[in-house]
């Protein structure tokens, strides 16, 4: 008889304690297109920031996000001392939050609550006790952050043990011991938990580890094997100083690795794993940086191998020379002097886009030469999903000719207004020719930049499109340089929405001119949208 997997959650805190990076800083439609990526990559809890401290955060959960897997988090404090829940603001925020669950920060380092609070231990644990009840009370999940767990329990053990066993006693869903500072060891982790579950139920107990010694990933799969059933990390180890537990890493070694996978199973499937790579370039598109080459798992290099004796063995036994198919994580294989694999990339993607191609089919084998040959340019179709489903429906003869751009001209100019202010003013002049008539169109529109200026210039005048593009807006616009010198290579991101529908979508462009790799992602957001609306050519 087969003994049953246990359960283990996986706690996304990108969006919180991912934001603590230095220079990331997530708008709200960045958390809400992070949301949907882990959302559908299966993990089970989100947690999406601090509800009233700060207009983003707020925002975001002012309505509800519609995620279909995961519970959306809240994150914030236990109430202040000296005050009730309910005469308690900041608190109350998180109680009317559009959450189905509040993940407090709670002191349980004995130094900290006389230092920082400046109250003493019975208060401390009496404000966690009336704080999990009253997030109970309204029907949420309520979890406790044990901060500085691992040092308050090396300082005072019975302190530390009596605020995990409170909050859970007091109803908390999970209670979370917290690495908080990232220096506790791997060894010490285990036997700590190991120490917890005497008092708080493994399937109660949540890991938050930070990653100060390179061992965030190990601490938190230490934390598995002495009993915790809760994971707390960020795609990509994202977080403050040297990040957070990587759940791009922690996520396939459960799935994948025998320790862990005879024993557990999450809400990321084997089939939804190999969407992993892809969340993981998401992310780094959204914050405008190179993915990491080296990262395990979906780094270009974690399955590269150079010419040599493994270059023709790897090709006949993979098996033996990698710890994993790279295909089971949405990476794949490559092998520099004979570049193979990839297929399985790609017609996932296509399947995703709603493109039924047989994995026989010469266009696949095409389509993938294709898109080696221009990611090499720099293009990066990862984030421009939108660019790829353009550039695999060409190649099938799908997408109609709309249109041609045939000329264009921008010109910036700074000048003193009437008022006496000095003001830069940007100009473009668009010329197109519309499949079905013979005389070209010119536009001319003005804009605060002049991306700006030439997608209103296009979207002026489209004749018979125009009713299909008048809902377009550019809503987010990056611009990563790929190569060093005065004729460096330019990759330009551009997200575009539909105010009607709410659709969004993500082109790109690849120019050692910055407005020439700019309006190349004009045109494909254009062209996308006409062609998914079902626009007849002309």
């Amino acid at each position: 008889m087969t003994t049953p997997k246990e359960r283990l959650y996986l706690f996304d805190t990108t969006l919180r304690d991912g934001a603590q990076t230095m220079g990331v800083n997530f708008s709200v439609d960045d958390k809400r297109r992070i949301a949907a990526v882990l959302d559908d990559l299966g993990v089970d809890y989100i947690e999406g920031g601090y509800p009233g401290a700060n207009p983003t955060d707020t925002e975001l959960f002012a309505s509800k996000l519609p995620l279909k897997r995961a519970t959306l988090t809240a994150f914030g404090m236990t109430k202040r001392a000296g005050r009730s829940a309910s005469n308690d603001p900041g608190f109350q925020s998180l109680l009317q939050a559009n959450a189905e669950a509040v993940c407090l920060v709670a002191k349980s380092w004995d130094y900290h609550v006389r230092v920082a609070l400046g109250i003493t231990n019975e208060e401390n644990t009496a404000g966690v006790a009336e704080s999990v009840k009253a997030v109970r009370g309204v029907q949420k999940q309520a979890m406790i952050d044990c901060e500085h767990f691992f040092d308050g329990y090396k300082a005072n053990k019975a302190y530390a043990l009596e605020v995990a066993r409170t909050a859970f006693e007091s109803g908390a869903r999970w209670v979370v011991l917290c690495d908080t500072n990232g220096g506790t060891l791997p060894e010490e982790i285990e036997a700590i938990v190991a120490d917890v579950t005497k008092l708080v139920p493994g399937d109660h107990l949540g890991i938050h580890t930070h990653n100060d010694t390179e061992n965030a990933v190990a601490n938190s799969l230490a934390a598995v094997r002495a009993g915790a059933r809760q994971i707390q990390g960020t795609l990509n180890g994202l977080g403050e100083r040297c990040g957070n537990a990587n759940l791009t890493s922690i996520i396939p070694t459960l799935l994948l690795k025998s320790y862990f996978a005879d024993r557990f199973q999450t809400g990321v499937t084997p089939e939804r794993l190999v969407k992993l790579s892809h969340a993981s370039r998401v992310l780094d598109e959204i914050l405008n940086r190179a993915p990491n080459r080296h990262a395990p798992y979906v780094g270009e290099s974690a399955f590269a191998t150079k010419a040599g004796i493994h270059a023709s063995a790897i090709l006949k036994e993979p098996e033996t020379y990698e710890h994993i198919a790279p295909e089971s994580v949405g990476n794949f294989r490559r092998v520099m002097v004979s570049d193979q694999a990839g297929k399985s990339n790609v017609l996932w993607e296509l399947e995703r886009r709603g493109i039924a191609l047989d994995k026989n089919d010469p266009r696949v084998a095409e389509l993938l030469e294709e898109v080696k040959r221009r990611e090499a340019m720099g293009f990066a179709y990862e984030s421009a999903e939108a660019s790829f489903e353009l550039l695999a429906r060409r190649l099938m003869g799908e997408v109609p000719r709309y249109f041609q751009v045939t000329s264009f001209r921008v010109s910036v100019e700074r000048r003193f207004n009437a008022k006496g202010e000095q003001i830069t003013v940007s100009n473009a002049d668009v010329q197109v020719q519309i499949n079905g008539d013979s005389e070209p169109v010119w536009s001319i529109a003005s804009g605060t930049g002049p991306v700006h200026a030439l997608d209103e210039a296009l979207r002026k005048d489209l004749g018979p499109y125009q009713k299909y593009i008048a809902s377009i807006e550019l809503v987010d616009y990056k611009v990563r340089i790929l190569t060093a010198g005065t004729e460096a290579v330019t990759r330009v991101l551009v997200e575009s929405r539909d105010k009607i529908t709410g659709e969004r979508w993500f082109t790109v462009g690849v120019s050692p001119n910055i407005v020439d790799a700019s309006f190349e992602a004009l045109i494909d957001s254009i062209t996308y949208k006409l062609m998914r609306d079902g626009a007849k050519a002309h």
